[in-house]
């Protein structure tokens, strides 16, 4: 395979993916469900289409896009989609030009700010600042006892905290930060995880820039310690939920109902 599939014939498979995960998923499932379900190879779903998306994944956000426009799917405020009619119902419908380019400013929209958040933290903060960022983030988050550790020669671990679960169940975490805008590769996960095994419950990556597949499989290869993993787009997501760094000013949209005043004429 040369190239992705068009966007029309992802309309079935997303469909699909979403009625195979139980009528709902998050946009990583639902994608990774496609991938399985087309048997998509590596080198296409790689492609770049930003800083924080891939080629592969802003199709996906146009079909689902599509799909909720045309009153297949629904969304939501926290990034569930679910079924709203049958995978197979007929889906031969046509997307015009002004469609097109709606979805498309309304994905532009959702993802500028993105990559603007991404590019400020990996050109105007240093290393040590990044990992002071990670460690506000945690805390509010509800970590514990979170450090930076930062030691060269320590297995590229660069602090540990402690997650705890409705105050009751705590486990520890070691934690890697990564702040650049490359990918991590599968080599990187193999040696972090040999450098947390033995020492803590858990591993966490987190990364400003994106994780290769074979990266995203390895963290979670059977029989090996799970490592979880926060990419750059992640990343601007929590910091957005939590207010640091990111404001989100809420435009008021007002309406006049004609039928409203209408009724007056009745009186």
């Amino acid at each position: 395979m040369k190239s992705l599939p068009k966007r029309e014939d992802f309309f079935k498979p997303v469909l699909k993916a979403v009625y195979e995960l139980g009528g709902s998923g998050r946009n990583d499932e639902i994608n990774n469900k496609v991938i399985e379900l087309l048997q998509l190879p590596t080198d296409l779903l790689e492609i770049q289409h930003s800083e924080t998306q891939t080629k592969f994944e802003y199709e996906m956000a146009w079909v689902r896009t599509m799909l909720k426009n045309q009153g297949y799917l629904e969304n939501s405020t926290r990034g569930i989609w679910s079924i709203k009619a049958d995978h197979n119902v007929n889906l031969n419908f046509t997307v015009s030009s002004k469609e097109e380019k709606q979805i498309a400013k309304e994905i532009s929209d959702s993802e500028n700010w993105k990559d603007e958040l991404i590019k400020t933290i990996t050109e105007e903060l240093s290393p040590n600042a990044f990992e002071r960022l990670v460690k506000r983030l945690l805390r509010e988050k509800g970590f514990i006892q979170v450090e930076v550790t930062g030691r060269s020669g320590d297995g590229g671990i660069d602090g540990r905290g402690v997650a705890t679960i409705n105050g009751i169940l705590s486990f520890h975490i070691i934690f890697q930060c990564k702040r650049y805008k490359g990918k991590v590769i599968s080599k990187e996960i193999r040696d972090f995880r040999g450098a947390m095994v033995g020492r803590t419950d858990k591993g966490l990556f987190i990364t400003t820039g994106q994780f290769t597949r074979d990266a995203v499989l390895e963290a979670s290869r059977d029989g090996a310690p799970a490592i979880d993993l926060m990419d750059g787009e992640k990343l601007a997501e929590k910091l957005k939920e939590l207010g640091l760094g990111v404001q989100v000013e809420i435009k008021e949209k007002v309406n006049v109902n004609r039928n409203w005043f209408k009724n007056f004429e009745n009186g």
